[in-house]
């Protein structure tokens, strides 16, 4: 194959040999139909300003990396190894705590009140919650606005709605309590 001889100024060329040298050497060799020791590149001011968003997308990945390093692991939780907390109004089991992979800060734990019994007065943060009732009835007030919940019964609340659970069986009520957000995990 007979090299293709072309005229150009010396910088549309070095271009042109930059641009093939990318592909292939030889390729750039058999083009310019002269031998490539080495290749001058000027950087300008602007081609070194169009680079910063792809810069900035690449930092944003490195970050994101780097979180999910202290993010949680996947793991199992037997009932028996869950510490448990007691107090006079409600036991709690603690079953996990920490942050996701994805960057959202997760804690859940179970609680049993006696009948009549509350954790805490009606509160609100910046964490939203689920509530997953397993055994008894509770009243779930959200806003004001009360809900019961038996057996099976999901409850959920938005970040910052004032919420409270209050156990209105004759038994023990038992759930699980899922919190996502910021300060989830605190």
């Amino acid at each position: 194959m007979r090299p293709v001889s072309f005229k150009c100024s010396s910088r549309v060329e070095n271009d042109f040999v930059t641009r093939a040298l990318y592909y292939d050497r030889d390729f750039a060799e058999e083009i310019t139909g002269r031998e490539i020791d080495e290749v001058r590149m000027s950087l300008t001011r602007r081609k070194a300003c169009s680079l910063i968003p792809a810069l900035m997308v690449a930092g944003a990945r490195i970050s994101a990396g780097a979180a999910q390093d202290d993010s949680l692991p996947s793991a199992t939780f037997p009932f028996e190894n869950m510490p448990v907390q007691n107090s006079d109004h409600a036991q709690i089991r603690k079953i996990i705590k920490g942050k996701l992979a994805t960057g959202e800060h997760i804690e859940a734990h179970q609680t049993t009140l006696p009948p009549n019994g509350s954790p805490h007065p009606p509160h609100h943060h910046v964490h939203s919650e689920m509530w997953l009732v397993r055994e008894g009835t509770v009243e779930l007030t959200i806003n004001g606005n009360t809900h019961r919940l038996g057996a099976g019964g999901v409850g959920f609340v938005h970040s910052n709605e004032e919420h409270g659970i209050k156990n209105v069986g004759t038994g023990p009520a038992t759930y699980y309590v899922v919190a996502i957000g910021p300060g989830a995990d605190s």
